[in-house]
Protein backbone atom coordinates (compact mmCIF):
# COMPACT_ATOMS: atom_id res chain seq x y z
CA UNK A 1 0.00 0.00 0.00
CA UNK A 2 1.45 3.14 -0.87
CA UNK A 3 2.00 6.18 2.07
CA UNK A 4 0.69 9.22 0.72
CA UNK A 5 2.35 12.59 1.63
CA UNK A 6 0.95 15.69 1.48
CA UNK A 7 2.85 18.57 0.29
CA UNK A 8 1.43 22.31 0.64
CA UNK A 9 3.99 23.55 -2.11
CA UNK A 10 4.04 27.73 -1.93
CA UNK A 11 3.28 29.37 -5.03
CA UNK A 12 6.10 31.99 -4.42
CA UNK A 13 9.06 29.40 -4.94
CA UNK A 14 6.86 28.06 -7.98
CA UNK A 15 6.75 31.43 -9.42
CA UNK A 16 8.87 34.08 -7.59
CA UNK A 17 10.04 37.19 -7.67
CA UNK A 18 12.30 36.89 -10.30
CA UNK A 19 10.60 34.72 -12.59
CA UNK A 20 9.19 30.64 -13.45
CA UNK A 21 11.68 28.71 -11.38
CA UNK A 22 11.20 25.50 -13.91
CA UNK A 23 14.37 23.80 -12.48
CA UNK A 24 13.76 23.88 -9.15
CA UNK A 25 10.41 22.07 -10.26
CA UNK A 26 12.02 20.25 -12.66
CA UNK A 27 14.59 19.01 -9.93
CA UNK A 28 11.56 18.28 -7.32
CA UNK A 29 9.85 15.91 -9.69
CA UNK A 30 12.86 13.97 -9.69
CA UNK A 31 12.76 13.63 -6.47
CA UNK A 32 9.22 12.31 -6.39
CA UNK A 33 10.38 9.36 -9.32
CA UNK A 34 13.02 9.11 -6.50
CA UNK A 35 10.50 8.36 -3.98
CA UNK A 36 7.59 6.69 -5.76
CA UNK A 37 9.90 3.68 -5.96
CA UNK A 38 9.75 3.76 -2.39
CA UNK A 39 6.05 3.34 -2.21
CA UNK A 40 5.66 7.04 -1.51
CA UNK A 41 2.52 8.87 -3.41
CA UNK A 42 2.29 13.11 -3.01
CA UNK A 43 -0.70 14.85 -2.65
CA UNK A 44 0.80 18.05 -3.84
CA UNK A 45 -1.64 21.75 -3.09
CA UNK A 46 0.05 24.55 -4.65
CA UNK A 47 -0.54 27.94 -3.79
CA UNK A 48 -0.66 31.65 -5.12
CA UNK A 49 2.01 33.13 -3.96
CA UNK A 50 3.05 36.33 -4.97
CA UNK A 51 1.54 36.04 -8.12
CA UNK A 52 -2.00 35.77 -5.76
CA UNK A 53 -1.54 39.17 -4.17
CA UNK A 54 -0.19 41.15 -7.11
CA UNK A 55 -3.75 40.57 -8.60
CA UNK A 56 -5.13 41.07 -5.82
CA UNK A 57 -3.37 44.09 -4.81
CA UNK A 58 -4.57 45.08 -8.29
CA UNK A 59 -7.90 44.35 -7.65
CA UNK A 60 -8.16 46.74 -4.22
CA UNK A 61 -6.23 49.92 -6.55
CA UNK A 62 -9.00 49.17 -8.85
CA UNK A 63 -11.96 49.33 -6.30
CA UNK A 64 -13.81 47.68 -3.02
CA UNK A 65 -13.53 44.37 -3.98
CA UNK A 66 -14.98 42.01 -0.78
CA UNK A 67 -12.62 39.73 0.53
CA UNK A 68 -14.93 36.43 -1.00
CA UNK A 69 -13.74 38.29 -4.33
CA UNK A 70 -10.40 38.75 -2.98
CA UNK A 71 -10.12 34.75 -2.36
CA UNK A 72 -11.78 33.97 -5.50
CA UNK A 73 -8.89 35.92 -7.39
CA UNK A 74 -6.63 34.08 -5.40
CA UNK A 75 -7.94 30.40 -5.81
CA UNK A 76 -7.66 31.26 -9.99
CA UNK A 77 -3.75 32.12 -9.46
CA UNK A 78 -3.80 28.79 -7.87
CA UNK A 79 -5.41 26.53 -10.24
CA UNK A 80 -3.09 28.56 -13.15
CA UNK A 81 0.22 27.46 -10.99
CA UNK A 82 -1.15 24.20 -10.47
CA UNK A 83 -1.48 23.48 -14.26
CA UNK A 84 2.12 25.40 -14.77
CA UNK A 85 3.52 22.69 -12.15
CA UNK A 86 1.49 19.42 -13.37
CA UNK A 87 2.18 20.19 -17.19
CA UNK A 88 6.09 20.08 -15.98
CA UNK A 89 5.55 17.03 -14.13
CA UNK A 90 4.12 15.40 -17.14
CA UNK A 91 3.57 11.65 -16.83
CA UNK A 92 3.77 11.30 -13.30
CA UNK A 93 1.11 13.08 -12.58
CA UNK A 94 -2.74 12.42 -12.08
CA UNK A 95 -4.61 13.56 -15.42
CA UNK A 96 -6.83 15.93 -13.29
CA UNK A 97 -6.11 18.92 -11.10
CA UNK A 98 -7.92 18.61 -7.94
CA UNK A 99 -9.79 21.25 -6.10
CA UNK A 100 -12.29 19.49 -3.32
CA UNK A 101 -10.26 18.12 -0.82
CA UNK A 102 -12.78 15.93 0.16
CA UNK A 103 -13.27 13.74 -2.58
CA UNK A 104 -10.55 11.18 -2.65
CA UNK A 105 -8.97 9.62 -5.81
CA UNK A 106 -7.34 6.55 -6.65
CA UNK A 107 -4.12 6.48 -9.28
CA UNK A 108 -1.34 4.64 -9.71
CA UNK A 109 0.48 7.79 -10.56
CA UNK A 110 3.20 9.24 -8.09
CA UNK A 111 1.90 12.66 -7.98
CA UNK A 112 -1.66 14.16 -7.74
CA UNK A 113 -1.64 18.00 -8.22
CA UNK A 114 -4.26 20.34 -6.28
CA UNK A 115 -5.30 23.69 -6.45
CA UNK A 116 -7.12 26.14 -4.20
CA UNK A 117 -10.31 25.25 -3.39
CA UNK A 118 -13.10 27.69 -2.13
CA UNK A 119 -12.99 31.14 0.00
CA UNK A 120 -12.01 31.87 3.38
CA UNK A 121 -8.65 30.50 4.03
CA UNK A 122 -5.49 29.33 1.34
CA UNK A 123 -4.23 26.21 0.01
CA UNK A 124 -3.05 25.20 3.69
CA UNK A 125 -6.02 24.69 4.25
CA UNK A 126 -7.02 22.55 1.41
CA UNK A 127 -4.22 19.90 2.24
CA UNK A 128 -5.31 19.82 6.03
CA UNK A 129 -8.21 18.51 4.01
CA UNK A 130 -6.81 16.04 1.88
CA UNK A 131 -4.57 14.96 5.10
CA UNK A 132 -8.08 13.89 6.47
CA UNK A 133 -9.52 12.36 3.48
CA UNK A 134 -6.35 10.16 3.00
CA UNK A 135 -6.00 9.67 6.31
CA UNK A 136 -2.25 11.05 6.60
CA UNK A 137 -0.73 12.32 9.75
CA UNK A 138 1.87 14.80 8.65
CA UNK A 139 1.53 17.48 6.40
CA UNK A 140 4.58 19.51 4.83
CA UNK A 141 4.56 22.77 4.15
CA UNK A 142 7.01 23.89 1.69
CA UNK A 143 8.19 28.01 1.58
CA UNK A 144 10.40 30.89 1.04
CA UNK A 145 11.30 30.95 4.45
CA UNK A 146 13.59 28.22 6.48
CA UNK A 147 11.55 28.39 9.99
CA UNK A 148 9.21 29.92 12.13
CA UNK A 149 9.68 32.81 13.33
CA UNK A 150 8.45 34.53 16.86
CA UNK A 151 7.74 37.70 14.82
CA UNK A 152 8.33 38.91 11.33
CA UNK A 153 11.87 38.79 10.59
CA UNK A 154 11.56 41.17 7.68
CA UNK A 155 10.33 43.89 10.36
CA UNK A 156 12.30 42.87 13.65
CA UNK A 157 15.94 41.68 13.52
CA UNK A 158 15.81 40.09 16.99
CA UNK A 159 13.10 37.96 15.52
CA UNK A 160 13.84 33.73 16.87
CA UNK A 161 13.76 30.51 14.95
CA UNK A 162 11.37 28.17 16.07
CA UNK A 163 12.48 24.51 15.67
CA UNK A 164 9.33 23.17 17.37
CA UNK A 165 6.62 24.45 19.15
CA UNK A 166 2.52 23.36 19.91
CA UNK A 167 -0.46 24.42 18.11
CA UNK A 168 -1.34 26.65 20.48
CA UNK A 169 1.37 28.57 20.68
CA UNK A 170 1.67 28.83 17.14
CA UNK A 171 -1.85 29.96 17.11
CA UNK A 172 -0.97 32.88 19.31
CA UNK A 173 1.61 34.03 16.78
CA UNK A 174 -0.70 33.81 13.78
CA UNK A 175 -4.00 34.77 14.83
CA UNK A 176 -7.68 33.47 14.02
CA UNK A 177 -8.49 35.05 11.55
CA UNK A 178 -7.95 34.68 7.82
CA UNK A 179 -7.79 37.66 5.57
CA UNK A 180 -6.94 36.96 1.74
CA UNK A 181 -3.47 37.24 0.79
CA UNK A 182 -2.07 36.85 3.88
CA UNK A 183 1.80 36.05 3.93
CA UNK A 184 1.84 33.53 6.70
CA UNK A 185 3.51 30.96 7.54
CA UNK A 186 0.16 28.46 7.64
CA UNK A 187 -3.18 29.57 7.45
CA UNK A 188 -4.94 30.32 10.87
CA UNK A 189 -8.03 28.71 9.09
CA UNK A 190 -5.86 25.66 8.31
CA UNK A 191 -3.97 25.58 11.82
CA UNK A 192 -7.27 25.79 13.86
CA UNK A 193 -8.49 22.16 11.89
CA UNK A 194 -4.68 20.72 12.41
CA UNK A 195 -4.74 20.70 15.87
CA UNK A 196 -8.05 19.45 15.94
CA UNK A 197 -7.26 16.41 14.06
CA UNK A 198 -3.65 15.97 16.07
CA UNK A 199 -1.39 16.68 12.39
CA UNK A 200 2.43 17.44 12.76
CA UNK A 201 2.76 20.25 9.83
CA UNK A 202 6.39 20.89 9.13
CA UNK A 203 7.48 23.90 7.69
CA UNK A 204 10.92 24.38 5.68
CA UNK A 205 12.26 26.16 2.88
CA UNK A 206 11.38 24.06 -0.32
CA UNK A 207 13.65 24.70 -2.76
CA UNK A 208 16.23 23.65 -0.27
CA UNK A 209 15.47 19.74 -1.55
CA UNK A 210 18.26 18.02 1.02
CA UNK A 211 16.18 19.33 3.62
CA UNK A 212 12.60 18.33 1.38
CA UNK A 213 13.86 14.69 1.31
CA UNK A 214 14.85 14.66 5.01
CA UNK A 215 11.65 15.88 5.93
CA UNK A 216 9.63 13.30 3.57
CA UNK A 217 11.68 10.55 4.82
CA UNK A 218 10.71 11.49 8.41
CA UNK A 219 13.97 12.73 9.44
CA UNK A 220 15.62 15.98 11.26
CA UNK A 221 15.67 18.85 8.91
CA UNK A 222 16.32 22.22 8.66
CA UNK A 223 13.01 24.04 9.37
CA UNK A 224 9.87 23.94 12.29
CA UNK A 225 7.65 21.08 13.41
CA UNK A 226 4.42 21.94 14.53
CA UNK A 227 2.54 19.40 16.92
Amino acid sequence: MKKRIIISLGGSIVIPKTGFDTTFLKSLKTLFLTEAKKGNQFILIVGGGATCRMYQDALRAAGKPSNTDLDWMGIETTKVNAAFVKFILGDIAHKDILSDPRKKVNTSKPVIVASGWKPGNSTDFGAVNFAKTYGASDVINLSNIEYVYDKDPAKHKEAKKIEQITWGDFRKIVGNEWNPGANLPFDPIASKMAEKLGLRVSILRGTDLKEVKNAIGGRKFRGTVIY
